[in-house]
């Protein structure tokens, strides 16, 4: 094989150890890949093979060409959501166009190289779509827990959460969602009791597995009589082939306004994911662009075989990083154990409760959430708290597009109100003899301009001014021309203008020539000349 093809995937120095150290990181990422994969396509409201068979292509294809040697790519919980919605509106025959478009326009991010573009949304827009998102998974796998069906609206569900809770607990007529809530519960109590007390010899063995297998022997010992996963013997046949003789309907604009929307948020959660790995390692960093490239290259394919649409997943890839991989060949090993494990074995898979796999997506719902990050942002900032709140509050109470929106017109509120925001302070001892000092606070733009304009009004006349802009971020040039207006303006009444501007314009206007009566600024004030700090006016 061509030596640049070895040292892009990493394998160029591998020997025996080092592929055994490989080939045993993708057992860890397929064994946690697997319960995920069938579980985000039950909450997607598609069968579960649609699911494996995106897992299958993140491991075959985007391991390969991906721009984060290191990530795994696969169904994400957070597009379950979105998936939903497209599915209960235009059916899961439609699902290809809405994959397969997203894909492309990932394709076109990646190669105009606006990567880095897609990481420029406010944290707390991002906290917010991840909670929101935990939530209306939570909400509406709580129901499947019981073997109940979820409302269509995340706030229907929130409140018919007690309705499932008295099925679970107070069989009536019958049925048996009691039995569909036990296995609930003893795959979460597995689940978390795995994650606290597991031996450290065992931490390669993810709790979601453990929670898995602990509901598997309990319902199969016992007979349950409830929903089990149901997985076709052949994978072609599964597929949900992209209905070729229906190419009209790409005129139809929803269609574009929901790939549109995949699109985005999955490249906003792989590039943010990409982000959080490279922090876990010491390897290559990742290239943004051949990222997203690899990300439309994948969603293509799965929009023609009409699966889920991918992104790089945090659990997945964090896994991989601690089970020790150092190259792109554990996460493409992983999808050759899909693939072994779902076309020689689909009968075990068939053994998994469905309330099983949605008891693993209400716990991902809740770390989604993330409570414990909440109150580290409430300390840290009460407006990046509020912009949360408003992005999580607006996904829960209408849809993820449109919470996000909310979100970032938020975000850019606050930016213009910080940009509007100035506070001036004067300092007046009322002795003729001692100069008027004013301070200024936060950023003197054109926004400002009023309010600076009344402040200076306001000063009294024959008396020296000395301005202080120490404290000030910002200066543009209309409040610089506002200084020239006012101290011509103020020449015959006695004032005198000082500014004390040298270290902001060696900051901000480094070179920046004033023709003005204020200060004759020619040149970056001297390093040698720190102490004088004012310019007198001329």
């Amino acid at each position: 094989m061509n030596d640049k093809v070895l040292t892009w995937l990493g394998t160029d120095k591998m020997d025996g150890p080092a592929f055994m150290r490989e080939a045993m990181a993708s057992v860890v990422v397929f064994l946690v890949a697997l319960p995920l994969c069938m579980g985000i396509a039950i909450a997607s409201n598609v069968p579960p093979a649609l699911g494996l068979i995106t897992g299958m292509v993140g491991g075959l294809v985007v391991a390969l060409i991906a721009g984060c040697r290191l990530q795994v790519s696969g169904p994400a919980a957070g597009l379950a959501v979105i998936v939903y919605d497209l599915v209960q509106t235009h059916g899961v025959e439609m699902l290809g166009y809405f994959v397969l478009l997203a894909g492309v326009f990932q394709l076109a991010a990646g190669a105009l190289k606006t990567g880095q573009w897609f990481r420029a949304v406010a944290p707390a827009v991002i906290r917010g779509m991840l909670a929101g998102i935990g939530v209306l998974i939570f909400a509406s796998q709580f129901h499947v827990m019981v073997d109940d069906n979820p409302q269509k609206r995340g706030l229907d569900n929130l409140a018919t959460i007690p309705e499932s809770l008295v099925k679970g607990l107070f069989p009536m007529d019958g049925s048996s969602h009691h039995m569909a809530a036990l296995a609930g519960v003893l795959t979460l109590a597995a689940l978390i009791g795995w994650n606290t007390l597991r031996p450290e010899k065992l931490k390669m063995i993810p709790g979601a597995l453990v929670g898995i297998v602990t509901a598997v022997a309990v319902t199969s010992i016992f007979n349950f009589p409830i929903k089990y996963v149901g997985v076709p013997g052949n994978l072609i046949e599964a597929a949900n082939w992209i209905p070729f003789s229906n190419w009209q309907a790409l005129g139809n604009p929803a269609i574009w306004i929901g790939a549109i929307t995949l699109a985005a948020v999955a490249s906003a959660e792989t590039l943010l994911c990409a982000t959080a790995v490279d922090q876990l390692h010491d390897g290559p960093r990742t290239n943004y662009d051949q990222e997203l490239f690899s990300q439309g290259v994948g969603n293509i394919l799965c929009g023609f075989l009409g699966a889920l649409p991918m992104t790089g997943v945090i659990v997945r890839s964090s896994a991989n990083v601690d089970a020790g991989a150092k190259t792109r060949l554990s996460g493409f090993i992983h999808g050759i154990w899909l693939l072994v494990f779902v076309a020689a074995l689909p009968f075990v898979l068939e053994l998994i409760p469905k309330a099983s796999l949605a008891a693993i997506l209400v716990f991902t719902g809740y770390k989604l959430l993330n409570p414990k990050a909440i109150m580290k942002m409430w300390k840290f900032s009460k407006t990046e708290t509020a912009i949360f709140a408003v992005t999580l509050i607006g996904i829960v109470a209408t849809d993820l597009l449109t919470g996000i929106i909310v979100g970032i017109v938020a975000a850019l509120l606050r930016l213009a109100w910080r940009l509007a925001r100035l506070d001036v302070e004067v300092e007046d001892s009322g002795n003729a003899e001692e100069p008027v000092v004013v301070h200024l606070h936060g950023t003197a733009t054109f926004l400002t301009l009023p309010k600076l304009a009344q402040a200076l009004e306001a000063l009294p006349t024959g008396r020296e001014i000395r301005i202080e802009l120490d404290k000030l971020g910002y200066i543009d040039h209309a409040c610089i021309e506002l200084f020239t207006t006012w101290e011509k303006s103020r020449a015959s009444l006695g004032n005198k203008l000082v500014l004390g501007w040298d270290g902001l314009f060696s900051r901000y206007h480094r070179g920046y020539h004033a023709d003005t009566t204020v200060v004759q600024f020619t040149a970056p004030p001297s390093e040698d000349n720190g102490d004088d700090n004012t310019r007198a006016a001329a």
